[in-house]
């Protein structure tokens, strides 16, 4: 799990009865970020901030959440929870809290007027654990689907996933928010969740609903420059495991962080990176739980 770089906690939000959620990732001090925006139809929070050419280095916490641009409130009770812990960055006057973020949309599953508050990215702080962190349909995966190309309304469950691989002393690991519009597929290509309508049914796709939203961390040393390369790396990962992927209709994006315990081995990270996304997004569908119209991949034979 990404818990398995030193420092690093994830917490979340859960609306059982809404079908939405959101997920915080916390990350140790002095971390260096970077973000990269692919899908044509992102909602998303200070991604510019964590650009190569700007002041901050790094963000002290990342929120994935659902409820569409409602939910970037949720990143205002992240703010509060770090500022009232006096994490954040030292500007002489104040220390701010540098809190980057994105949403899916998932109004379309449950109820359309739950969405994650301030109060929700609060508690999803209180809830986070460098331990075992929970899968499937919780946090920004609580109403989260998948495979809704031709028809939307014969998709699947979505969900939330984490993984991680260690080379030696290098730790890459990653965390998946998974709602696109395509299909998931395996590492051989055989599909996890699918389109369960008829393949030739005319196109008629929901606009701006679909979303990937991907966090990747290590504990190399990076530069701003390279945690953006660690970012496209993520974006290979969807591409493995989404078909298609950042295609007009989704709003991908992929955050990337280094907590600097070692130095970085560029041999291993990029390749790594892409497979921790990649099997992030499997098991996060896989360990999804079915709601009414949107089946789990556990519930349906291919």
């Amino acid at each position: 799990m990404i818990t398995d770089i030193e420092g690093v906690r994830v917490g979340h939000w859960t609306d059982r009865v809404g079908h939405t959620g959101c997920t915080v990732i916390l990350c140790p001090d002095g971390s260096v970020a970077a973000a990269d925006v692919r899908g044509g139809a992102p909602g998303a929070l200070g991604t510019e901030a964590l650009q190569p050419g700007t002041l901050i280095p790094g963000a002290h916490a990342f929120v994935l959440t659902g409820g569409s641009a409602f939910g970037l409130a949720a990143a205002n009770g992240v703010l509060r929870w770090l500022d009232e812990r006096g994490i954040g960055f030292e500007t002489g006057i104040a220390r701010v809290p540098i809190v980057a973020g994105a949403v899916l949309f998932d109004l379309g599953v449950g109820d359309p007027g739950a969405r994650p508050t301030a109060e929700s990215g609060y508690a999803a702080c209180e809830n986070a654990t460098d331990g075992a962190v929970d899968e499937g349909s919780v946090g920004a995966g609580a109403g989260a689907t998948v495979g809704k190309l031709p028809d939307p309304g014969t998709g699947m469950k979505g969900g939330f996933g984490t993984a991680s691989e260690r080379h030696g002393d290098l730790v890459v690991g990653a965390v998946a928010a998974v709602n696109s519009l395509g299909r998931i597929v395996d590492a051989d290509g055989s599909p996890i969740a699918w389109n369960r309508g008829d393949p030739e049914a005319e196109t008629d796709m929901w606009p701006i609903e679909n979303t990937t939203l991907v966090c990747v961390g290590t504990n190399a040393r990076l530069t701003r420059e390279s945690a953006l390369r660690l970012a496209y790396a993520a974006h290979d990962g969807i591409a493995l495991a989404v078909r298609p992927a950042h295609t007009h209709w989704d709003g991908d994006v992929a955050f990337a962080f280094g907590t600097g315990e070692i130095e970085a081995d560029w041999v291993r990270l990029p390749e790594s990176a892409a497979n921790v996304v990649a099997e992030a997004i499997r098991r996060g569908v896989r360990a999804a739980t079915g709601v009414p119209g949107y089946p789990a991949a556990s519930e349906v034979v291919a």
